[in-house]
């Protein structure tokens, strides 16, 4: 999201965003003389406030949330939420004021931002400021409408560094050209894409360098990157994980919406599968008993329990690390079962690029 800030040296409004190569800044105002400090820095938090409520759309969709023609469902609120942005511009303009029967707040998350908004600038009371602040809102509106449509250029880059539960199928298809173009991954899937979209085509790559990987070696696919652990120490859990249900028949997609969307429940404070985490904290008892380690061992091993697999404050992105540190796993052992005259990474990347182009339908 955008961030508001108030300049007191210069006495201007502006706004930053992330861009995955470090945070930009704009100039939003030119704030009039007679603005307040507090005045100031309420345009700011308000601001604020009112890019988070609208970038929230971004992060959650109505589209993973379920039917959102069923009244009062979340996805029916999701869906209620975007189509509140038509609803800015008025409550910049005429917000709701206080009156001898109250004051009237919305419900709604966007709506009550932008009326704060509003309040704040029919305090101040200057027509230029007015519209000054009413185009910074289109434009960061804007942005988020191109982000939804999978341009990520401009402001709406500010979508690399956040995570959604849903992919853009141009996204995916751009990081598979540039998976396709250096397997190991370059810095520009994390700098110029969705990091989901750009997860979805990692994970079909990770599946094709691990079928190349155990082949050489004699494993199978799903047991790649832990055999490659033992060479140099590698993110093993969760790339594992990712095989074993590629492995299975799920696709690319389905695997990485869900790892993201339980770290994005579990962000919030909710447990999105209850008895699937008490499973595996009585799968880790069952291995204490079963190897009958001490107290110590036993409680370590509780200790590194993790409700969610992936960083909750940034799944997607943490995802995609994973992804990749797998098929450098899978490059280890390759290599590890070559002949040591040859180019290795050559030889990888064209036996990958092979075995990924095997199987194009598997990409999403």
């Amino acid at each position: 999201m955008t961030r508001y800030a108030f300049d007191a040296d210069r006495n201007v409004l502006v706004a930053t965003w992330p861009s995955g190569r470090g945070d930009l800044a704009q100039t939003v105002a030119v704030l009039p003389p007679t603005v307040t400090h507090d005045q100031a820095t309420s345009l700011a938090s308000h601001l604020t406030t009112l890019s988070r409520f609208q970038w929230r759309t971004y992060t959650h969709p109505a589209s993973a949330a379920g039917d959102p023609d069923i009244p009062n469902s979340e996805a029916w609120r999701r869906a209620e939420e975007r189509r509140n942005f038509k609803e800015v511009e008025a409550g910049i303009h005429t917000p709701n004021l206080p009156s001898e029967e109250g004051l009237v707040v919305s419900y709604s998350g966007v709506v009550e931002s932008a009326h704060r908004l509003g309040r704040t600038l029919h305090e101040i009371d200057d027509p230029t400021l007015r519209d000054a602040i009413a185009a910074e809102v289109s434009a960061e509106q804007a942005a988020i409408e191109s982000a939804e449509r999978g341009d990520l250029s401009d402001r709406a880059r500010q979508a690399v560094e956040l995570s959604r539960p849903d992919v853009s199928p141009a996204q995916v298809q751009a990081a598979d050209d540039l998976l396709r173009a250096d397997p190991l991954g370059s810095v520009e899937l994390f700098t110029e894409l969705d990091p989901a979209s750009a997860a979805v085509a990692a994970a079909h790559w990770l599946l094709a360098a691990a079928e190349v990987a155990g082949e050489m070696a004699g494993v199978p696919c799903t047991d790649v990157v832990v055999e490659a652990d033992d060479i140099e120490a590698l993110q093993v859990e969760t790339p594992t994980l990712v095989l074993e249900r590629l492995d299975a028949g799920e696709s690319p997609t389905e695997v990485v919406v869900d790892l993201i969307a339980e770290a994005m429940a579990v962000h919030e404070g909710r447990v999105p599968a209850p008895w699937a985490v008490v499973a595996r904290v009585a799968e880790i008892e069952e291995q204490a008993r079963k190897f009958e380690v001490d107290a110590d061992t036993r409680a370590a091993m509780l200790a590194g329990f993790r409700i969610s697999r992936l960083d909750p404050s940034r799944p997607a992105l943490d995802l995609l690390e994973d992804l990749l540190d797998g098929i450098r796993g899978c490059l280890l052992l390759y290599a590890a079962h070559t002949d040591d005259d040859a180019d290795v990474e050559t030889l990888f990347t064209a036996d990958v690029r092979l075995e990924a182009d095997a199987d194009p339908e598997h990409l999403l």
